[in-house]
């Protein structure tokens, strides 16, 4: 007796189906959104003048394509019903696992960044190779692809996103940063020494946040351009805790911040050998998913006295001599207000007997100012939420002012009272990082980056009012939390990722190249020599040319994401990122 496999009823596994109700899969939707994954990805590095959204985009495009992978396989893929069902079943329970599985850093902005579109993707390009399959088995080996997909993400844990906002990966059983630095901490002590640092801080070398006059310009002797022939010479290397704290330097003595487990921790340590002169602890911890975790600002050297600003609020002064804590105060308390996104980032600035910084609070608490000697608030006036700029002081007309750049514009204050002298308006639907930088006698560049560009306003004094007027505003310059410098009537700095230079009568563009990433960039004023810290950790020479990028010199300083101002005393430049920090002796050019 013969069977009849037409009448046999469709069955997952082990009876063979009816074939007539198995069909092709319809792939061209699955070839358009592997497509829209690659290009949602590449499209803010390919696109001149990129706005926000478009960088978001490359960070969740991907994941909402994937997303549409799953609605295509349940509506559209032509497979059948039960095909449909164990799919979806199939991938909700890998991705479930993976969940449970990940490491916590990759518990965040990792998820829809890597997890899903590297599952979503391998679940399309199993279907796309088994579409003529005309069997259960092309949806159990599209599954298998979907889980090694997600599974992927269980290997390893992040410290982050790169500035293209693709995700910081390092393979999950290493040792981070935090641990190479705990297990290397009793050899890292500096020897007790009898040295006399009262006088180095009396005239600090760079007291804090891009220098004096925070516009990242260094006075000095002037380095050799060929770095081929004498190259920089390593005079030290070691590990740190992460945080995206620069250097502030006095003599023999390196201040800044960094995260170790669950303590920020304000370091001191030798110039000459990168050892440990003393450490200060205080419990506390920001772990952001974008940026990492650890502080975000840059401690401040006055009058004998340390600053520093953690990224949860915590704002001390220390003794810089022996570390210990004269006073502290709490922004969340005082302004009222949980951390920002990326964490409180304010680096403080000192004018005469007062410590100011940006505190984002509500109401008249957007900017604080605490007495030094005893931490007592002094005055507070508003400002703009969203802000991880750091105050500044600039004179104008021989008034002195304290400027302050958040999302709303920019805030002209008088130092003493806080009292608002003049507010230019130029609200932004995001957040400002970099410095506003005056130039001439009567003129402020104001950046705003991811897509906005930067604005140059004219300041003019009649009689006892103040008022700001637009000159122009440039999309050739567009610098996000990478910063620029000014020099003989240009500006050098980040659009974007690439490195620009803008003439600054007019905003127009002089020249665009220079791939190195979301970077800072120095300058040594007397030889008009540009040091790029690129985000790879290397170091890049330029001439500051207005004509044309001329690249002189450059060498690999540093591994891993590195978002730190460097900082050039004299022959030496330190580096440091959220792993390790080095010293390098740079050649002179000969007198």
């Amino acid at each position: 007796m013969s069977v009849d496999t037409n009448s046999v009823s469709e069955k997952p596994a082990g009876v063979t189906p009816n074939p007539s109700k198995w069909k092709p899969l319809r792939i061209w939707p699955l070839v358009i959104l592997l497509a829209g994954m690659v290009v949602f990805r590449l499209l803010p590095s390919v696109l001149e003048n990129a706005p926000a959204n478009i960088w978001m985009s490359a960070a969740f495009g991907p994941a909402l394509c994937g997303i549409l992978i799953l609605i295509w396989w349940l509506a559209a893929s032509r497979a059948t019903m039960w095909e449909r069902i164990t799919g979806f079943v199939g991938i909700a329970a890998s991705f479930a696992a993976t969940l449970a599985l990940l490491d916590p850093t990759m518990r965040g902005p990792a998820v829809p960044v890597m997890t899903i579109p590297s599952g979503m993707a391998a679940f399309a390009l199993g279907a796309i190779l088994c579409h003529q399959l005309l069997s259960f088995r092309r949806t159990v080996i599209a599954m298998l692809m979907a889980a090694a997909g997600f599974g992927a993400s269980t290997l390893f844990r992040t410290d982050g996103m790169w500035g293209n906002f693709s995700i910081g990966l390092h393979p999950r059983w290493s040792k981070s940063s935090e641990d190479l630095v705990s297990a290397d901490s009793q050899s890292r002590k500096a020897k007790t020494t009898n040295n006399d640092f009262s006088d180095m801080l009396t005239h600090p070398d760079w007291p804090g946040f891009r220098g004096p006059d925070r516009n990242g310009v260094q006075h000095g002797p002037i380095p050799a351009t060929d770095w081929t022939t004498t190259p920089p010479k390593l005079v030290w290397k070691i590990p740190v805790g992460p945080g995206w704290s620069s250097f502030a330097v006095a003599g023999q003595m390196l201040f800044t911040q960094e995260q170790r487990g669950t303590f920020e921790t304000v370091v001191c340590y030798a110039a000459d050998s990168g050892l440990e002169i003393w450490t200060r602890q205080v419990e506390s911890r920001f772990d952001d998913p974008l940026g990492g975790p650890g502080p975000r600002a840059t401690p401040t050297l006055a009058d004998g006295a340390l600053y520093v600003m953690g990224a949860t609020g915590l704002l001390l002064r220390l003794d810089p001599i022996t570390g210990e804590i004269v006073w502290k105060q709490d922004l969340r308390e005082v302004a009222g207000r949980q951390p920002p996104m990326w964490g409180f980032s304010s680096s403080p600035l000192v004018v005469d007997s007062l410590v100011i910084v940006h505190a984002a609070g509500s109401g008249d608490k957007g900017i604080l100012a605490f007495n030094t000697a005893d931490g007592k608030l002094q005055w507070s006036a508003a400002a703009g939420e969203d802000s991880y700029s750091s105050p500044e002081l600039t004179t104008i007309d021989q008034e002195t002012f304290v400027l302050m750049l958040t999302n709303k514009g920019l805030d002209f204050l008088d130092p003493a009272t806080g009292k608002s002298r003049l507010y230019y308006e130029w609200p932004f639907e995001g957040y400002r990082a970099c410095q506003p930088q005056p130039i001439g006698n009567d003129s402020i560049l104001v950046p705003t980056g991811m897509g906005s560009g930067t604005r140059r306003i004219r300041i003019s004094h009649i009689d006892d009012a103040w008022k700001a007027e637009e000159v122009w505003t440039s999309r050739n310059l567009k610098p996000d939390f990478n910063d620029f410098v000014v020099f003989e009537g240009h500006a050098y700095g980040f659009d974007s990722n690439i490195f620009s230079c803008i003439d600054l009568e007019t905003g127009q563009r002089n020249w665009k190249g220079g791939r190195y990433g979301k970077g800072q960039v120095l300058l040594q004023s007397e030889s008009g020599l540009l040091i790029v810290m690129g985000e790879q950790g290397e170091v890049v020479l330029l001439k500051a040319d207005p004509k044309s990028l001329t690249e002189l010199s450059r060498f690999q300083a540093i591994s891993g994401k590195t978002w730190n101002h460097p900082v050039l005393i004299g022959d030496r430049l330190y580096v440091r990122n959220a792993q390790e920090a080095a010293c390098y002796q740079l050649p002179m050019a000969s007198q």
